[in-house]
């Protein structure tokens, strides 16, 4: 994409715009979550935020990869 500076009036390539994708591995994610039992933990492990990890396991339950830790008997 170019942009023209409004002052000097030069273009310039950028690559794109906005803060780039985190690509965190949602099983390593799950794997981590159990093991610590806490999304606080898990999210200060990974250096995000608790949202950012919610976000991951409900894209995992949208896509059916997500298994509760409940019982059913």
């Amino acid at each position: 994409m170019k942009v023209t500076c409004p002052n000097c009036h030069k273009s310039f390539v950028v690559g794109g715009l906005g803060r780039p994708r985190l690509n965190l591995p949602g099983n390593k994610v799950l794997a981590s979550l159990r093991a610590s039992g806490s999304v606080t933990l898990t999210a200060k492990e990974y250096g995000v935020s608790r949202g950012t990890i919610r976000n991951v396991i409900k894209a995992l339950k949208q896509q059916k990869q997500f298994v509760s830790g409940k019982r059913e008997d």
